[in-house]
């Protein structure tokens, strides 16, 4: 088999958050054939404590590699990231440096790519949180000074257009924040909330600063706060869309 593809993510830690990359991963592989599979953490972090653990996860350019060693000559890298920002960025250029070494090397696109992948993707976060009276959904994604962290206000956009102006976007290290969060829940008065991660995995954001800094401060704004463990990856519609992505990148090689 002279095709093969690699499903790049950032990683975790944490092992009950796993299952997150590696439900994506099973649904990346069901849609691709007999193509042959690699998986790569872009963490070095991540991976150094993986390798103490016993496990050694390649990074991408040691997972390109490995896919040449089997013969490999047309490769597709698809990521698992949520949007375009430094870590993408990072992985396409390593991707690009080492595209001499097969026929044809091609890099997926990340889930939120353009329009309609965010009023697809506000659609399905409709569909998984009915509205509830007295309560509203607050959402942590992660955040970045790249300009792509604007997919973040976007899907806030999004998600007001589409009626659901219970729905709360909010990030640990972008903007919004918390404290935005916070302001637009205050008119209404104590509610209960649903907090959950915007983020492939529910991983060590999830542990330490949602149900850490975030469940405090809703809570001492005077809300009910319920912690969700649900990574992105572990929802089949977006698993869905991942299968999508890679189906059309395995057309280019």
């Amino acid at each position: 088999m002279d095709r093969g593809f690699v499903a790049v993510s950032f990683g975790t830690s944490v092992p009950e958050a796993r299952r997150a990359v590696t439900a994506v991963e099973d649904a990346l592989r069901r849609s691709a054939g007999d193509c042959e599979f690699v998986r790569a953490f872009t963490s070095p972090t991540i991976r150094r404590i993986l390798a103490k653990r016993g496990e050694e996860v390649p990074s991408l350019p040691e997972a390109l590699e490995q896919l040449r060693a089997r013969g490999v000559r047309r490769a597709a890298v698809q990521p698992t990231h949520l949007l375009y920002g430094f870590e993408y960025d990072k992985l396409r250029a390593e991707a690009e440096a080492l595209s001499a070494n097969f026929d044809v090397l091609s890099v997926g696109r990340p889930l939120l790519a353009d329009t309609a992948d965010l009023l697809r993707f506000a659609a399905g976060l409709a569909g998984m949180y009915p509205r509830e009276e007295g309560g509203a959904v607050a959402l942590m994604g992660h955040g970045t000074e790249h300009f792509a962290n604007a997919v973040y206000p976007a899907l806030q956009t999004a998600l007001r257009l589409a009626g659901r102006e219970d729905v709360l976007v909010g990030t640990v290290e972008g903007w919004p924040g918390l404290e935005d969060v916070v302001r637009q829940l205050a008119p209404e008065g104590p509610r209960h909330i649903r907090l959950a991660p915007l983020m492939l995995v529910a991983g060590e954001h999830a542990r330490s600063d949602m149900a850490g800094e975030w469940k405090g401060r809703l809570e001492a704004a005077g809300h009910t706060v319920q912690c969700a463990f649900t990574g992105l990856g572990e929802l089949p519609w977006v698993q869905e869309m991942y299968q999508e992505r890679l189906t059309a990148l395995l057309e280019t090689i």
